[in-house]
C-alpha cells in the first residue's frame, strides 16, 4: 500500500526529483539567470532596443522568448 503511494509521489513529481538528482551530482540548480557577455552585430542590438521600448521588455527577457520558442 505505501509502495504504490510512493511511487505515486515520484511520478507525479518526477520533475522535481530529477532537478534534486542532478542538484545531488552537479551542487547547481538549473534555475535562476545567469549573466554572460554576448557579442552582436549593431544593427541587432538598434532593433533589440526598439522592441525594449515598445514592450518595455528588458533586452535580456526579449532574447530569451526568442531563443525559448526554438
Amino acid at each position: 500500500m505505501q509502495s504504490s503511494k510512493i511511487k505515486e509521489i515520484m511520478k507525479k513529481y518526477k520533475d522535481v526529483f530529477d532537478i534534486l538528482e542532478n542538484y545531488d551530482k552537479t551542487r547547481e540548480f538549473p534555475i535562476g539567470r545567469t549573466r554572460i557577455d554576448v557579442t552582436l552585430d549593431k544593427r541587432i542590438i538598434k532593433k533589440l532596443r526598439i522592441l525594449k521600448a515598445k514592450t518595455g521588455k528588458p533586452i535580456s527577457r526579449i532574447i530569451e522568448e526568442a531563443v525559448s520558442g526554438l
